[in-house]
């Protein structure tokens, strides 16, 4: 049993430490590998991590889709649109007399409800235009891959379906396209 000095203790220590041995070494790997996990959790891990490296641009084609799908219903009708001019007509019912002339029926009764629906539908066309030109623009935002064709050609008709949307919703609003006749 012999004592040794500071000097030497330390000495002794900083060769401990500057000492590598093989198995000292440590791979990335077996640190992630524990003997006890499920090889089955492995894949379905990796499957999930594949997965998600796989499918980038799915919010932006899922946001083209959008765009297409409001571009239609602007040109073919909402239910909305439909309801609101129902409830229009509704409301002029109630506030017209009986005694009121023709033009005055004729506009409460149909021409409100006919700019009720025209409302609505350039409500869902300006949507999808917006929709449609953030979708177009996203890449430029911070988004650095690039963007699949499909999704550009969705959002584009998306855009174009809008654009056409809005043109012919103004166009009824102000009864310019398919205005009500005259009633004299």
């Amino acid at each position: 049993m012999g004592t040794k000095t500071v000097d030497e203790a330390a000495d002794e220590h900083t060769a401990d430490l500057t000492k590598t041995d093989a198995s000292d070494d440590v791979t990335e790997t077996e640190l992630d590998a524990d003997p006890d996990a499920d090889p089955d959790e492995l894949d379905a891990d990796r499957s999930d991590a594949v997965a998600q490296e796989s499918t980038p641009g799915v919010g932006q084609g899922a946001g083209a889709v959008v765009a297409a799908v409001l571009g239609f219903v602007s040109l073919s009708g909402s239910w909305i649109g439909t309801i609101a001019g129902a409830r229009q007509t509704l409301v002029g019912q109630l506030q017209t007399s009986s005694t009121a002339g023709v033009a005055k029926q004729v506009q409460v009764l149909y021409s409100d409800a006919w700019h009720a629906t025209a409302l609505w539908a350039g409500l869902f066309a300006l949507a999808a235009l917006v929709v449609g030109v953030v979708v177009l623009a996203r890449p430029a935002f911070g988004n650095p891959g690039p963007q699949a064709p499909w999704i550009k050609s969705v959002s584009w008709a998306g855009v174009v379906l809008g654009v056409i949307g809005l043109l012919l919703a103004v166009l009824k609003y102000t009864d310019a396209l398919l205005g009500l006749p005259s009633a004299s």
